[in-house]
């Protein structure tokens, strides 16, 4: 069995995670407040954003949750590959 790399897994989840999060501030920044409301209500299956969407978000604040969610990203990447890893190790 192929043996996961656990640091390139993890800053694949958590670069992924980034970039999603990137996605989400051009959503924010270029559909207005009716437009990322009706975006993310669509995305989320009709579930209503109305009263979680904050439009006026701090750019050091952005930037803090850009970094906060590569960190959680990278953390899950790495368990993922961790955990795939010792059951290997289990199995044999």
């Amino acid at each position: 069995m192929y043996r996961l790399n656990v640091k390139k897994l993890g800053f694949a989840f958590g670069l992924t995670g980034a970039l999603i999060y990137l996605g989400c501030m051009i959503v924010m920044s270029t559909a207005g407040r009716e437009g990322t409301i009706d975006f993310f209500n669509s995305l989320l299956h009709g579930l209503d954003t109305t009263s979680i969407i904050r439009m006026d978000v701090p750019l050091w604040e952005a930037g803090l949750g850009i970094i906060q969610t590569f960190i959680l990203g990278w953390l899950v990447g790495a368990c993922i590959g961790a955990f795939y890893n010792a059951q290997l190790k289990i199995k044999k």
